[in-house]
Formats: C-alpha cells, sequence, structure tokens
C-alpha cells in the first residue's frame, strides 16, 4: 500500500507526527509513505525512517508570487497522480492541507469536523475520524493514525525514531567553523519564536541570569539567531554575559549538528525546543500563554515549567493586559530564572553521574 501524508508546517507540528509514524513502522511495515511537507521541514521529515519520500512544497513561497500558483499546483497534481497512491492522511485538517490532499486523486483520510483546526475542511474527506481535542498533540497523531490505519492504539512511549541520528551526529567531527562554538561544553538556548507569538518569549534579562549562572559552571549559552529580530535579541543578552555566542542562521540539518552535541537545552514552547527533546537531548520548556499539557513532550529528561500567573495559560498570541503596551508579558516574567536554573541544573547533575 502507498499512503500519501500531509503534515505541511510548522516545525513543532511536524515534530509532534513522528512518532505517530513509528506506530506506523511497528504495525503496518509494509506501507510504503510518502510525506508532503513545506520544503523548510523535509529535513525533518527524511530524517524518520519510515519515510520513503519527502515532498517539499511550498504554500509560503506562492503566497509571494500567486501569478504562479495555478502552474505550481498543476505540477505538483501531476507529480503526485504519477506516484499512484492507494490512499492519503490528511492530519493537519486545514482547508489548504485538505486541498492539496484531493490532488492525489486518491481516497482521504483525515479529522472529523468536531476535531479539525478548521471544521470544513472534514468535507473534502472520505473518511473522518474523531480525535479528543482533550488529548496532547502527539497523542491526538497517534489516535490519528491508528483510526485511518485500522491498528490498535499503541500504549508505548512516543518514539520519534530520531535518538539514533543524534548520535551519528554527537560522533561526527564537524566543520572547522562550526568547532568554535562546541570546543567548551554549552547549553542551547531557544530564545525566539515566530513574529506572531512574541507572548511565548522569555524576558532577555531572565536569559542573562540564566547565562551568569552557566557562566559560573563554566558553560557557554548558545543562541541561534536566524534574523534581524533574533540577532538584536541575542545582541542584548549577549551584551552584559561574555558566555553567550549567537549562532548565525544555519540550515535546520546543520543546527541539528550543533545541538546533537550540547549538555542540554532551555527553549520556549517552540519548534526547536521540540527539535533538541526529539533528539534525546535533556531540556526545560517553558510555557507562558500555551499549555504544557496539550503540547509538552515528556521523559525523565524533559522538564516543563507552566507560568504560575493566573491568567496562564490564555491561549492568546497577543497579551490583552495592560502591562503588554510596555513590552511587559507577566506569564513569562513570573518564570523566574532561578526557578529554570533549578531544574535546569537537576538535568545537567543527572546526565553527569
Amino acid at each position: 500500500m502507498k499512503l500519501l501524508l500531509l503534515r505541511l508546517s510548522s516545525l513543532g507540528d511536524v515534530l509532534h507526527t513522528l512518532p505517530a509514524m513509528s506506530d506506523l513502522a511497528v504495525h503496518c511495515p509494509d506501507v510504503e509513505v510518502d510525506w508532503l511537507v513545506e520544503p523548510a521541514f523535509a529535513p525533518v521529515v527524511a530524517w524518520h525512517p519510515k519515510v520513503k519520500n519527502a515532498i517539499p512544497f511550498s504554500l509560503r513561497a506562492l503566497k509571494k508570487t500567486p501569478l504562479t500558483f495555478p502552474a505550481a499546483l498543476r505540477q505538483l497534481r501531476n507529480t503526485l497522480l504519477a506516484n499512484h497512491y492507494d490512499a492519503v492522511l490528511d492530519s493537519q485538517g486545514l482547508y489548504k492541507s485538505a486541498l492539496l490532499a484531493r490532488l492525489a486523486g486518491a481516497p482521504v483520510s483525515g479529522l472529523a469536523a468536531d476535531s479539525a483546526r478548521e471544521p470544513g475542511a472534514s468535507r473534502l474527506y472520505q473518511q473522518r475520524f474523531t480525535v479528543p481535542w482533550s488529548s496532547p498533540a502527539i497523542a491526538r497523531n497517534r489516535q490519528l493514525f491508528a483510526a485511518a490505519l485500522q491498528y490498535p492504539l499503541p500504549d508505548t512511549p512516543p518514539d520519534f525514531a530520531l535518538a539514533p541520528l543524534r548520535r551519528q551526529w554527537q560522533d561526527q567531527s564537524l566543520a572547522d567553523p562550526l568547532l568554535q562554538w562546541v570546543r567548551k561544553p554549552f547549553v542551547m538556548g531557544f530564545h525566539a519564536t515566530s513574529a506572531a507569538w512574541k507572548t511565548k518569549e522569555w524576558p532577555e534579562r531572565h536569559w542573562r541570569t540564566l547565562a551568569s549562572h552557566l557562566c559560573v559552571k563554566g558553560l557557554n549559552l548558545l543562541l541561534p539567531a536566524a534574523d534581524e529580530r533574533e540577532r538584536l535579541r541575542v545582541a542584548s543578552i549577549k551584551a552584559a554575559a561574555d558566555n553567550v555566542i549567537a549562532l548565525p542562521r544555519l540550515n535546520l540539518e546543520t543546527l541539528a549538528m550543533v545541538m546533537s552535541k550540547a549538555q542540554a537545552f532551555v527553549g520556549m514552547d517552540t519548534g526547536l525546543s521540540y527539535l533538541g527533546s526529539a533528539l534525546g537531548l535533556a531540556g526545560v520548556t517553558l510555557y507562558g500563554p500555551t499549555s504544557l499539557e496539550r503540547l509538552a513532550h515528556g521523559g525523565e529528561q524533559q522538564i516543563n515549567l507552566q507560568s504560575s500567573q493566573a491568567c496562564a495559560p490564555c491561549g492568546k498570541p497577543r497579551c490583552p493586559l495592560p502591562q503588554a503596551q510596555n513590552g511587559r508579558i507577566l506569564c513569562q516574567e513570573a518564570l523566574e530564572p532561578d526557578l529554570v536554573w533549578a531544574a535546569l541544573s537537576s538535568l545537567l547533575e543527572s546526565s553527569a553521574s
């Protein structure tokens, strides 16, 4: 059986789908899977051993060049039809993913209206499955896959199937320009989120305090800086901390290779935090406006901290409190750096013993 899977974006959503792929590998070893995904996340998809082909297709890029949209869709349709899929599974539940799923010319399965992010998308599916919103994101994907592919829902811990890749990267030498960042033990800091969710970002002064704790322990803090906004944030953090290193923009695989050599990570509710935990890296993930119960990765090496602020988690990308007008996000401020350092210290001590 040839199956086309659609989970176009984002990085976190793609990573939350990997354990369902691992379930599928165990229960349906004869199913051959291709995955349609945004090009930026195609490397992550290709890392999973169950995926035969990662098919990159960028709706995001086409929005910038709308005149090319019809030709790009025709080309995608021809590619998908030529692969002769027996079935299609849309695990995203959006109009855009459902419409692309129909291009493959095979029966499409997906979430029922009461389970999809955009309920109307379910009308484009031949088979619909209800998955409770109360379940965490990883569990929802595992439930959908089990129902659509008709195998018993596993009760095993989620398997991202990336730990072997991390071990391979740990033993692999980095290119010379990258060695300067990993000569000294370090912790990764995933300090930035998308511009639409600035409410998820930890205050810069908290990062500076964390950096000072790490400095006492002889550890550097590596902070990715992929664009101008992130570079400005890192510069502000670095100004008061000699052990902070700003990473330039790296492709996802190179960044993952650097991450694999870290002692641990501290991060927001963002894709890179989920990549770190999927790779098996010990880490502390901070949740302010979003809910750790819905999104957090579990495991002995993961500590997830929810803000103690009374209004958290509100689930809102824009904070409605008056303090937000002055750039203050109270739920993130409530995640005190000493609390985060205590959690991180326990993970560092555990890995050292």
